[in-house]
């Protein structure tokens, strides 16, 4: 199964931004990873020396990226560019992560994919408690908003 190289080799996000450890199992519709950064002192989210359970929902979004990763077309390093557009129904069920001793389980399921994008349920746990979930929704390859100056010819 990938691990953190291979998961910082085709997401965009590295060095101590690269959050997830290793896919422990995934298939077409779905990805399970594991994570140890959130009790890192110098984990990138911290803010006033915590980790708000709301930053798992980065460890959710790095899953989706990997996951996206790991279905790309064989001979393509990185999957298609995703941006996070929406995140709804979000139920933290604890404050903090960095508290947490066990490693967290970041699982992601498919709900719908299209070209353009994708709709993710998402839930992040650590021995055996559910500690959040919500909804994640992608959209790919989206074009770069470009604002023009001056008159028009």
């Amino acid at each position: 199964m990938p691990d953190r190289v291979w998961i910082e080799g085709h997401i965009p996000h590295q060095g101590r931004m690269c959050l997830l450890h290793q896919v422990e199992a995934w298939d077409e519709q779905r990805i399970r990873c594991r994570a140890r950064s959130h009790r890192d002192t110098d984990n990138p989210l911290r803010a006033r020396g915590q980790l708000g359970a709301v930053c798992g929902i980065e460890y959710a979004a790095q899953a989706i990226a990997v996951h996206g990763a790991l279905l790309a077309p064989p001979g393509r390093k990185r999957a298609q560019t995703g941006y996070l557009v929406s995140v709804r129904g979000t139920q933290l069920r604890v404050a903090r992560l960095d508290d947490i001793a066990d490693d967290l389980l970041v699982e992601a399921a498919c709900i719908t994919r299209d070209t353009n994008h994708v709709l993710y349920q998402f839930g992040v746990s650590a021995g055996g408690d559910l500690l959040l979930q919500g909804r994640a929704a992608v959209v790919l390859d989206a074009n770069p908003v470009t604002a023009t100056t001056g008159s028009a010819p």
